[in-house]
């Protein structure tokens, strides 16, 4: 048995869970004592249950509201180059069977056996985001590994955002491998030519979670104009280009997204049937209604508007905002795409707001499609947070 230190269940906390794949040991779980708070964030310990029965390989973060998360059920699980070559090769197996190009999520953090890492691909170049402590103490073991396994020359971790504040971990940007690119990346993807800025843009730079979801909304158009709104590099727009669209107009707050995506544009031959608006959202959709636009498809993609179950009940009147001022541009007859990236607001609870919102826009809704992240996003049934993506397709007459 491992000499490694152990951290034990409370008495009422339920063991079984663990044994049925759940992932996350909470700071209410666990014995807390001096010992245990002592331990340095991202180290590897023995988890045990009351009874003192091994359960699993660990890591641990005394300063995270996840004190543990589950990196290996063996209890003698060494967490090493070894260890990590292996779960990347399995992860990276499945993406090749699913895709001819090597431009993907490579690792999806929990449900490849990750805790906390995201990976994705753009080529010879991956990106890399540890938002879990254990992963950022072995960032570079990460990146070695991903060199051997995956092929890549260039290793970028990109260390932003809210969830590595969650775990006490500070922003950095840097490149553990090769040399970072001259200037965006072009991404193919359902026909559309993406850039992805993968040094300074949002998250690794693009987002391949919504892939099967421009598809669906590419059969929605063969011609008209479309409206992609919180269109960050101009995901849904340029995707319906690529379909057919007469014109496509892009709103972001992001100037430099929208750079992006009229470079992307040009890149597809398109950029004089795109339009951008440097805008606030709300202000946007508020603006076009003013002016009597109408478009035959809309979609709107925001932020995570409930990233937390504290922030559900404002999320979800934000979303019902958005149905309501994108529902009167919408053509009779033509197709409103609604999405959510909030993990903390389900799938009913998303539906339900979307469809009052359509309602007190004046339209009258019919669902005609829901959709998900795309196979290189796979969902832990037992944690819901990695189901997080929904898209919804509402006919409005």
């Amino acid at each position: 048995m491992s000499e490694r230190p152990v951290i034990r269940l409370r008495p009422k906390s339920r063991p079984q869970a663990i044994r049925h794949g759940f992932p996350w040991v909470y700071e209410d779980e666990v014995v807390l004592d001096r010992r245990t708070r002592k331990l340095t964030p991202g180290s590897f310990a023995l988890l045990e249950d009351a009874e003192r029965r091994p359960l699993a390989t660990v890591t641990v973060n005394p300063d995270s509201k996840i004190v543990a998360r589950v990196m290996d059920l063996s209890p003698d699980a060494v967490i090493d180059e070894d260890w990590l070559r292996d779960r990347l090769a399995r992860a990276l197996q499945m993406r090749t069977r699913l895709y001819d190009a090597p431009f993907y999520r490579l690792a999806h953090a929990e449900a490849d056996g990750l805790p906390g890492l995201v990976i994705d691909r753009f080529g010879d170049v991956a990106v890399m985001q540890p938002n879990a402590a254990w992963a950022d103490a072995m960032a570079d073991q990460i990146a070695a590994a991903l060199t051997n396994v995956a092929g890549v020359s260039t290793v970028i971790l990109n260390g932003q955002g809210r969830t590595r504040g969650l775990e006490g971990l500070a922003e950095r940007t840097e490149v553990l491998r090769g040399t970072a690119p001259t200037g965006p990346v072009p991404v193919q993807m359902n026909g559309a030519t993406y850039l992805a800025d993968v040094m300074g843009g949002q998250k690794t730079g693009l987002f391949y979670d919504q892939r099967p979801n421009h598809a669906f909304a590419q059969r929605l158009v063969a011609k008209g104009e479309v409206l992609d709104v919180f269109s960050h590099v101009g995901g849904f727009g340029l995707a319906m280009l690529a379909a057919g669209a007469d014109r496509a107009t892009c709103v972001d707050g992001s100037a430099p997204a929208l750079d992006l995506a009229q470079g992307g544009a040009r890149a597809m031959g398109a950029e004089d049937r795109l339009t951008v608006l440097q805008s606030d959202a709300f202000k946007a959709l508020e603006q076009l209604a003013a002016d009597g636009r109408q478009f035959d498809v809309v979609i709107c993609d925001p932020p995570a508007f409930a990233p937390s179950k504290s922030a559900l009940e404002a999320g979800l009147r934000a979303y019902e905002r958005v149905a309501k001022l994108a529902a009167p541009l919408v053509t009779p007859g033509g197709y409103l795409g609604l999405c959510s990236c909030s993990h903390a607001a389900d799938l009913t609870q998303f539906r339900n707001v979307s469809a009052r919102g359509i309602g007190r826009g004046g339209r009258r809704p019919v669902l005609i499609h829901s959709g998900q992240a795309g196979p290189d996003h796979p969902t832990l049934p037992q944690l819901a947070e990695t189901g997080y993506l929904k898209a919804l397709f509402f006919r409005l007459d």
